[in-house]
């Protein structure tokens, strides 16, 4: 049993030696990468028809499931009907170009996805994917956003939501739906939609506003640690982490909390105007069956579900915008996800284990 737990020690010390390794490896290329003049430079469009991938995954499954006399059969009829739209494509297009009318072109549905941090940092993304969009959409035609996120930072949710204001002004149809979760700056980018739906359970609301910071000044001033401050402007300081908070700091975050809060409700009206704005600006968070209750979504369902339905009756497209990375870039976020699983791998198996004597 002891060489059993000198065993573990050993186990454990090479471990930490290699987690420290990665990690120092790791720092030092984004370091050496962030420090290169450019950065990691411009990125590229992607663009997936669903309708194609659908029309795969059916055929997969028929061919699994039908046997072979079925099989053809129905592979007959398809290329059939993919002949026949073909010409009727054909046909819609050349009069269009003979009336000058692009109402008898097929109408298009493009897919973009935002999954949102505290910083919403697929902002750069989002807006590259909405520009593209923009250069060819037409009034007919109609967007689809795939929406998670609990929320962050005013002024990056602000922004984010006026990029979809955007698609708005265009005259373009707006979807959004919700799988998990649109919550604080995610409702407020989620209220834009002209239709929004989200899963039954997932999470919305969160109408409110939060600053909170710790404070450190008491710790220091018990060990003689002076902490100076040099501003202009009565209220260019009021929340620190160092410095000590007056009651008149306070009440001047609160004012600007409040004032921000209403700004927000305002914001949630003004798009959304079926809501009860008082019963849903609390803070409080709802899952889709509720929020379907208070009118804070149109409709449950998934975008799957959202998605499928439109490639019934139009081409649908997913465009998705991807940022170039340098290899050191890459190197360091593989390094950082190895290590994640690393840690987590081994922090599950010690949960697990149980040792006997």
């Amino acid at each position: 049993m002891e060489y059993f737990i000198d065993y573990v020690l050993f186990l454990a010390k090479v471990a930490t030696l290699v987690v420290a390794f990665m990690f120092i490896l790791g720092a030092l290329i984004s370091a050496g990468s962030r420090g290169k003049k450019g950065g990691s430079g411009k990125g590229s469009l992607q663009i997936v028809h669903l309708n194609e991938e659908l029309d795969d995954i059916r055929d997969a499954i028929r061919k699994s499931v039908l046997d072979k006399e079925e099989y053809k059969q129905v592979q007959k009829l398809e290329k059939k009907r993919l002949k026949q739209e073909a010409r009727e494509r054909k046909q819609a297009l050349a009069t269009a170009a003979a009336d000058e009318n692009e109402d008898s072109i097929k109408k298009r549905v493009y897919v973009l996805d935002f999954d949102g941090d505290i910083e919403a940092s697929q902002l750069e993304c989002l807006r590259e994917e909405i520009t593209a969009v923009l250069s060819l959409a037409t009034s007919r035609d109609e967007v689809i956003l795939r929406l998670e996120s609990p929320g962050g930072m005013v002024h990056a949710y602000g922004l984010a939501s006026s990029q979809l204001q955007r698609i708005r002004d265009k005259d373009i149809s707006l979807t959004i739906c919700v799988d998990k979760v649109a919550a604080s700056g995610g409702y407020m980018m989620a209220c834009l939609a002209n239709r929004l739906v989200a899963a039954p359970f997932a999470i919305l609301g969160s109408i409110g506003v939060l600053v909170q910071l710790p404070n450190f000044h008491r710790l220091l001033r018990k060990h003689e640690v002076d902490y100076e401050t040099i501003s202009a402007g009565e209220f260019k300081t009021t929340l620190t982490t160092f410095g000590e908070i007056t009651q008149k700091g306070r009440d001047k975050v609160k004012e600007d909390v409040e004032e921000m809060h209403t700004l927000f409700k305002a914001w949630v009206k003004e798009h959304r105007p079926v809501v009860e704005i008082d019963n849903i600006a609390t803070g409080e968070t709802w899952v889709g069956l509720q929020a379907l209750e208070r009118k804070m979504v149109d409709a449950l369902m998934t975008s799957d579900e959202c998605i499928v339905n439109a490639c019934e009756d139009a081409d649908v497209y997913s465009v998705h915008y991807e940022i170039r990375q340098s290899i050191g870039d890459r190197l360091g976020a593989a390094i950082h996800s190895t290590l994640d699983r690393t840690l987590l791998a081994w922090w599950k198996r010690a949960r697990e284990s149980s040792f006997y004597s």
